[in-house]
């Protein structure tokens, strides 16, 4: 089987979930598995350079394709929407095909319905691979909407990788680890929690990733008039479960999305998860039972969920064992 799919340096689900099944399928028996990365890396100069860098990839990225595809038996792509679904799934669809080799789409993106409404291309491309494979119900349903056969295979943690705990007695520190990009939301967060720093002075918060948003969002930040913020930047997958570690409350504003591993892993962590209703996460979050749900860029929603945690007893203990229970749905068996 050969995968293709992004490799780092792209920080990103795609990026971990790519990497986790590489691993695990190369355990299984009789079974060979190699990545093709979209993103090959050469040429450093290029690679810091955004429209160069894509320029000089592509045709490096599809030779590669060329080379290598007629060597396996099953070609495994992973996809995201819009115009990386055109410069990545693509080719490689194309090239299997013209070696007679079944393929899988993986597809990720929690913008599938506007991708799949707007760009005509999208469905019938999609229609030629032999099978179709996504993370989510959430994302069933929605190829289904467009006459698209679709089977959910969920993202896996590696839950032993977290050190799941209670958090008693908890403590007003929040982790935030979205990428920023503008349908990640990380302002709506900001805001939300100067809204939990009116009531909670002391409380802290730890804000993961990194993206075009940077420069907008510490500005945001020093604007609200926010203390005790930890912008940590871009953090490797392998150091992210001592971080979960470090915080008692996972917080997402997501605008769009499909099934964040992150929630997952905040799940596996024992951290209560206060989040928007976006895309995908009513499949994996319960609204009262493994978390707390409120509408898309309401921040004070989402700061009243928040606190809600601290002024109801139990609620954080309790959502924090419903959530745990949930885990085995997202692990390799």
């Amino acid at each position: 089987m050969l995968i293709v799919a992004p490799a780092l340096p792209i920080v990103g689900g795609q990026t971990v979930q790519a990497e986790r099944l590489l691993g695990r399928l190369a355990d299984v028996p009789g079974l060979s598995v190699e990545l093709q990365p979209i993103n090959p890396q050469f040429w450093p100069a290029i690679q810091k350079i955004k429209y160069a860098r894509t320029l000089v990839t592509l045709p490096k990225y599809i030779l590669d394709l060329i080379v290598r595809v007629r060597s396996f038996d099953v070609i495994h792509i992973f996809s995201a929407s819009y115009f990386s679904f055109l410069i990545s799934p693509t080719p490689a669809l194309a090239v299997s095909q013209l070696f007679g080799k079944p393929t899988i789409l993986n597809y990720r993106s929690g913008e599938a319905e506007d991708h799949l409404t707007r760009w005509r291309s999208a469905v019938p491309t999609i229609k030629r691979f032999d099978k179709i494979v996504v993370p989510s119900g959430y994302l069933v349903d929605v190829f289904g909407e467009f006459g698209l056969q679709a089977e959910a295979i969920f993202n896996f943690v590696e839950t032993k990788k977290f050190n799941f705990r209670r958090r008693e007695p908890l403590r007003p520190v929040f982790l935030s680890n979205r990428n920023f990009e503008a349908h990640y939301n990380v302002a709506c967060v900001l805001r939300a929690f100067a809204r939990i720093q009116e009531s909670i002075p002391e409380a802290e918060l730890i804000i993961v990733g990194d993206g075009p948003e940077r420069n907008a969002l510490r500005e945001l930040a020093a604007d609200l008039g926010l203390n005790n913020i930890d912008f940590r930047g871009s953090v490797p997958p392998a150091e992210m479960p001592a971080i979960y570690d470090e915080a008692d409350i996972y917080l997402n504003a997501s605008s769009i999305d499909n099934m964040p591993n992150s929630i997952i892993e905040a799940f596996s962590a024992g951290l209560p998860v206060v989040s928007t209703n976006a895309g995908g996460i009513p499949y994996i979050v319960e609204h009262e039972r493994t978390g707390l749900l409120s509408g898309i860029d309401d921040d004070a929603g989402l700061a009243f969920n928040a606190l809600r945690i601290f002024d109801e007893s139990g609620l954080a203990s309790r959502l924090s064992a419903e959530a745990r229970s949930e885990v085995s749905r997202y692990t390799w068996e």
